[in-house]
């Protein structure tokens, strides 16, 4: 063989590899409304970047007659290449062949790119369309899976780990994308469960649909698994891209800098009249962040779910940061077990990953109830004081209008090494409400009073003078200034430059204990 032709038989394998599972099984996956795993590699990073890596590998088994189907690959494509010019390691799952089963060459070829993540100091995306475990490999395929969620774990908090779900995801498979930092699911053709709707059909009787019990509506607005659900693959992949550039490559960096036209200095008037005089009113906080962020982007993640609170990721004079906010139009902004747990992972998140932290308060309390009570709101609400107190990033809290209570003290108070607290003139810093402080401070009072309605009247107003207000609070140094709104922009930004120093550290300790 001449070098011709052992260039021309290279040529052919590797077309071979690219092929999968074949032209009709391809054909197969459009019909369901999904692309092949180099499809959607083509969309997720730069135009031309991908180098794949093990495109000859075939599965070692020889039971079950496999040993008569080895497709070069095998069901998973790995390999690395940038998103707007930066490494990115990826594996994409290829339904075409064998359904995307993971059996121990497949393992061996996630690990291996994991690997070369850890080591490289850059974030790793999964692309996820399987059909489990494969049976014909048994403990084998099982290992596999064990082995990539070592390796979940040991990079956790050192580089980003995203998962897409773009097809089935189920059984054992479901831990690793669960134990990554973010991720995306497409509405109506992908899903994710430990047991599927025959499983749950046998041990409970249920009779419930794939869509029903783990699509991305479920786990994007009840469970909270997934973190961002949107309509298309392309869109899911595009806002991968766009998650990306908030982030660094790794623990020892910050994230890149984006150019802006919007003026660092610039006042936003519209702030000044956007908190409503009843305090019982709300408002849209997501109005008071887009009013404040560079050019009003704001990337949300767990938007549907646990809509109490709302996180994200948004610049300030260019800078990445994490959003953390109490939103007074669900729930009045009151802090439950679902967004307690959503704030606290996501300011870990931020944290071990140097993007710091901007809290905007407006929080009534605890929701109360035996409810809450008997599923654990202490320890959801510990979760979120405890990721609170870790944190070393610069933490910039900004009260708008309600800090009542407990809640208080965990939305980044200054007692928690928060290092720069402001308010505006609209915020409340009490023990609680006026209702309720009056009803216990003046309890035997207002039952002698001959009119107990205006008394009351008359002692709440006399509490909102005295405590509904920032000033008491500032006065001891809890707060460090009180600002007009549109005051706001500006502030953080120039605060954010002040810590940009910053070096705080926690005591030496094999790690914390997390009240999970």
């Amino acid at each position: 063989m001449n070098e011709t032709q052992k260039i021309q038989k290279l040529n052919e394998l590797r077309a071979q590899s690219r092929l999968g599972g074949g032209q009709e099984r391809i054909e197969a996956q459009h019909k369901k409304g999904r692309l092949t795993a180099r499809e959607r590699l083509d969309l997720l990073l730069d135009r031309g970047s991908f180098r794949e890596m093990d495109p000859f590998v075939v599965h070692r088994t020889t039971d079950f007659g496999l040993d008569e189907q080895k497709i070069m690959s095998d069901s998973v494509v790995t390999g690395w290449g940038t998103i707007d010019g930066r490494l990115i390691y990826v594996y994409s799952q290829d339904f075409t062949v064998f359904g995307g089963s993971l059996g121990e060459v497949h393992a061996e070829k996630i690990c291996k790119v994991m690997d070369m993540a850890l080591k490289n100091g850059a974030p790793i995306i999964g692309l996820n369309d399987s059909g489990g475990a494969r049976i014909q490999e048994g403990v084998v395929a099982l290992g596999g899976y064990a082995d990539i969620f070592l390796r979940n774990t040991m990079s956790s908090g050192v580089i980003p780990q995203i998962s897409a779900i773009m097809g089935p995801c189920a059984g054992g498979a479901v831990y690793s994308p669960a134990l990554t930092d973010f991720i995306f699911m497409t509405r109506n053709t992908s899903y994710m469960f430990v047991t599927g709707p025959d499983v749950v059909k046998t041990v409970t009787h249920e009779e419930v649909t794939q869509e029903e019990l783990g699509g991305a509506a479920v786990h994007s607005e009840k469970s909270g698994v997934c973190h961002v659900a949107a309509d298309s693959e392309a869109d899911t992949l595009y806002l991968i891209r766009k998650l990306m550039s908030y982030l660094p490559q790794n623990n020892m960096e910050d994230a890149p800098p984006a150019a802006t036209t919007d003026d660092s200095l610039r006042m936003e008037e519209a702030l000044n009249s956007l908190v409503p005089d009843d305090a019982n009113k709300p408002y849209d906080i997501k109005e008071v962040i887009r009013l404040i962020v560079d050019d009003g982007n704001f990337f949300e993640i767990h938007e549907n779910y646990a809509a109490n609170i709302v996180v994200g990721f948004a610049r300030l004079g260019g800078q990445s940061v994490g959003i953390v906010a109490n939103q007074p139009a669900v729930l009045a902004g009151v802090l439950d077990i679902d967004a307690s747990e959503k704030g606290a992972r996501f300011v870990r998140f931020c944290d071990a990953f140097n993007i710091p932290i901007i809290t905007f308060e407006d929080v009534p309390g605890f929701l109360p109830g035996t409810n809450q009570e008997h599923h654990g709101i202490i320890r959801s609400g510990a979760k979120l004081l405890y990721a609170y107190c870790e944190a070393t990033v610069p933490k910039l809290t900004v009260i708008t209008r309600k800090a009542y209570g407990g809640a208080y003290c965990v939305m980044s108070s200054k007692h928690i090494r928060s290092d720069l607290n402001l308010a505006w003139p609209t915020a409340e810093i009490a023990v609680m409400g006026p209702d309720g402080a009056v009803n216990i401070i003046f309890r035997k009072e207002l039952e002698k009073a001959k009119d107990p309605v205006k008394r009351k009247a008359e002692l709440v107003a006399e509490y909102k003078e005295k405590f509904a207000n920032p000033y008491v609070a500032a006065s001891r140094g809890y707060i460090d200034d009180v600002i007009e709104p549109k005051e706001t922009r500006p502030r953080l930004i120039n605060a954010l430059a002040m810590l940009s120093n910053k070096r705080d550290a926690n005591p030496a300790k094999k790690h914390g204990n997390i009240p999970l």
